[in-house]
């Protein structure tokens, strides 16, 4: 947000649980609350803006919030109090160097864009630290908050930019992070750090030009009998390498890699040897409607990880502008892409030109790109580092799977005329019929909420909020299932 105050909303998304159910019964059209209609808790500080960045604690009934050039503590039952902040600013002289390297004087500041919890009483926060992104620990307790100031430089874990789109996540004590690794922009990164330091490669095959949206990781080893690791996904947006076209084609991608990997020990040293990435399919059969650029996912766990469901926005690259999609993706279809489908790589053909064919050759195993299970161990491979330099290569020069990740029903779930979608969370509630529903919470950029449903086949927009009395993109969506709150920005 550019003004010199930026709005925080929270609202009570199941204040109107009864009657929501009552429409879930009866499919009653949407309806639309207005601002002034709205439960809406407002936070505003005058001079502070950019509350790019939230975290829910639902533990300590607080929301932390980092913004531009500090951060926040709020009650999460009324964020309109503040129960403390800690200002984090860039030095004068590192804000002199980085207007000296031509960036705008706005920009040179330090926007929070990273707040991860390590424990009831520490959190790990980053900041872009006037194009030179840094990281430090903050201590927290029910009245204070407070950084260690002991920040270190973090190219690779925290944008240098705060336009930059990125993701993270924060795992058994190990920092997963996709962002750029240098001050122009160029050198995109998929990055582990904290410990067992590992990334990708810097070659376009892998990561070309991506705009990333999105990471979690998702259990799976968890009653797995083949003795598989969780596995650590990345959804993002790339022009594409495998397609000859006059223009840049940009696609949505799924990533993943696996959270016990430790790189190669000759070959792929200190990068992944599990990076594998596909294609996302989001699109309308019967039309020419094609939904290529994701904007936003969202992971709805289930008690069994096979039956979680990755819900993503997505919008055209051309066309008409103001549609956008809604899809669900289930991870039994992402597993069995990843597991089961056949790669995809480069080839020189006529005139040196390099064409992306499906490779028909025999594949070495065990596979390129798995996590090390049972088989593998079972075959002498306890590592990745004892992996023979076979494979290693092969997953190299081939980490694109050729099949696509098809979407539930191959259609969206929500398809949205007169809306541009930014942000979604899922949530699963029991109905008076003792039926489930996910319901989506989707942001919009003229600052609504929509809750939509499924409704014996069909989608509703349930309802829609006013979360801002004047339109401004909703840029961050989080959801308290325990006290059925939503916090915007």
């Amino acid at each position: 947000m550019s003004g010199t105050t930026a709005v925080l909303c929270l609202c009570l998304v199941y204040g109107l649980m009864h009657q929501m159910e009552a429409s879930v019964l009866n499919c009653i059209p949407r309806k639309t609350v207005t601002y002034s209609n709205g439960s809406i808790k407002t936070f505003m500080k005058p001079g502070s803006s950019n509350f790019s960045t939230l975290l829910v604690s639902e533990e300590t009934d607080t929301l932390f919030v980092g913004a531009r050039d500090a951060m926040f503590a709020l009650d999460l039952n009324d964020i309109s109090r503040e129960i403390d902040s800690e200002d984090w600013f860039a030095t004068r002289d590192r804000q002199l160097e980085c207007i000296r390297r031509g960036k705008d004087k706005v920009d040179c500041r330090n926007y929070i864009l990273l707040l991860h919890k390590i424990n009831d009483t520490h959190l790990y926060v980053c900041g872009t630290n006037a194009f030179y992104p840094t990281c430090d620990y903050m201590v927290i307790n029910r009245t204070d908050i407070h950084l260690q100031r002991k920040s270190e430089e973090s190219r690779g874990r925290c944008p240098f930019e705060p336009t930059l789109k990125y993701a993270s996540l924060l795992v058994d004590g190990a920092f997963y992070s996709a962002t750029s690794n240098n001050f122009l922009g160029t050198e995109p990164i998929i990055l582990r750090s904290l410990r067992n330091h590992l990334r990708t490669e810097f070659k376009a095959s892998w990561l070309n030009e991506p705009s990333f949206v999105y990471m979690d990781i998702v259990q799976e080893s968890e009653s797995n009998p083949d003795g598989d690791d969780d596995k650590i996904y990345m959804f993002f947006t790339e022009t594409a390498v495998e397609f000859e076209f006059y223009d840049k084609l940009l696609v949505s991608r799924i990533a993943r890699v696996c959270k016990g990997d430790l790189g190669g020990k000759r070959t792929l040293q200190k990068r992944w040897t599990s990076f594998l990435k596909s294609s996302l399919l989001c699109s309308v059969p019967e039309s020419n409607f094609q939904f290529n650029i994701v904007q936003d996912v969202f992971l709805l766990r289930k008690a069994d990880w096979q039956e979680s469901i990755f819900y993503g926005i997505f919008t055209q690259q051309w066309g008409r502008l103001d549609i956008s999609a809604v899809c669900a993706f289930s991870m039994k279809t992402v597993q069995e892409v990843f597991t089961k489908g056949n790669y995809k790589g480069p080839v020189t053909v006529e005139n040196s030109q390099i064409k992306w064919v499906v490779f028909r050759g025999e594949v070495p195993l065990p596979r390129p790109g798995a996590c090390i299970d049972n088989f593998a161990r079972n075959s002498g491979y306890n590592t990745s580092l004892d992996l023979p330099d076979k494979i290693l290569q092969f997953v190299r020069d081939h980490p694109l799977m050729d099949k696509t990740v098809n979407s539930v029903g191959d259609r969206p779930v929500l398809l949205k005329r007169g809306s541009n979608y930014t942000r979604i969370v899922v949530d699963r509630i029991t109905g008076l019929d003792k039926k489930t529903y996910d319901v989506l919470f989707v942001g919009t950029d003229n600052g609504y909420l929509h809750k939509a449903l499924n409704c014996d086949g069909e989608m509703f927009i349930v309802e829609e909020i006013q979360l801002f009395q004047s339109p401004e993109p909703v840029q961050s969506l989080k959801l308290s299932s325990r006290k059925g709150f939503n916090s915007e920005y």
